[in-house]
């Protein structure tokens, strides 16, 4: 309980500056072509909330992006009022006022990412490898079984018996055929 406490702790004093804003949309959408008008709203929304927040970064929530594209690309509300939070780290999380709260997920460190990929991989490799000497012990098996058939079978052909007798097939002479 007391972990939980201090993590949640930690997360609030990340957050450096919350603010309500109406964006207006409306002058910098019209200045776009009807089929990318929703796209220059949220390039708008985003050029807004960089000047007035001073972030390096801007996040737009899942139901800020939902109420923006609502009416299609051609038709994106005229203003829109937005709950900003700025955090530490210069990341700005950008969410329609009123909407659910949802916890931002941070994104793992790309060291984190590798960590785990070579991890799957290793364990392939090692699924891999063992399947390979499963088959070779079969392999082995098999070629055992096999040498001992054949021995079986050299030792009927070659015994001293058969030894000094004619061979089971005779040598064809050609004959010639006369007139030819």
């Amino acid at each position: 309980m007391a972990e939980e406490k201090k993590e949640k702790k930690e997360k609030e004093s990340k957050v450096l500056l919350e603010r309500v804003y109406n964006v207006p949309l409306r002058k910098e959408f019209q200045k776009a072509p009807e089929y990318v008008r929703t796209k220059k709203a949220v390039k708008a929304l985003r050029k807004f909330l960089l000047k007035h927040m001073k972030a390096k970064q801007i996040k737009i929530g899942r139901y800020l992006n939902l109420e923006l594209w609502k009416q299609g690309i051609r038709n994106p509300p005229h203003h829109v009022k937005v709950n900003c939070i700025k955090h530490e780290d210069g990341l700005v999380y950008a969410e329609i006022v009123g909407a659910p709260k949802e916890e931002i997920k941070e994104p793992e460190k790309k060291a984190e990412k590798r960590g785990k990929k070579e991890e799957k991989k290793q364990e392939a490799e090692l699924k891999i490898e063992e399947i390979k000497e499963e088959k070779k012990e079969e392999s082995k098996e098999i070629e055992k079984e096999e040498i001992k058939e054949l021995k079986k079978e050299r030792l009927k052909v070659h015994s001293p018996k058969e030894f000094g007798k004619e061979p089971a097939f005779k040598e064809h002479k050609r004959e010639l055929i006369p007139g030819r």
